[in-house]
């Protein structure tokens, strides 16, 4: 079973990545790029032996404590069997 989490910055929180991103396509010619966000997509491998509840509640809980700060990060997760 694979967990797949896509973190990202909460609305309104500023992301110099993003905006250097977006800078850098302007001057490379992309000028239809208005404005970029950047975030992180991490992959999971989970054993056989957890079943898919199980595995969303375990993924939330590293979430909570590692993997997202939930202060000025949001995340989703995708758990594929």
């Amino acid at each position: 079973m694979k967990a797949v989490v896509h973190v990202s910055l909460k609305p309104g929180v500023l992301d110099p990545q993003g905006k250097a991103v977006a800078d850098t396509l302007a001057r490379m010619g992309y000028r239809e790029v208005e404005a970029a966000r950047v975030g992180k997509v991490i992959e999971l491998e989970l054993g056989d032996s957890v079943s898919k509840p199980d595995a969303e509640k375990r993924v939330k809980e590293m979430c909570e404590k590692l993997l997202a700060n939930t202060v000025i990060e949001s995340y989703r997760i995708d758990v594929l069997a």
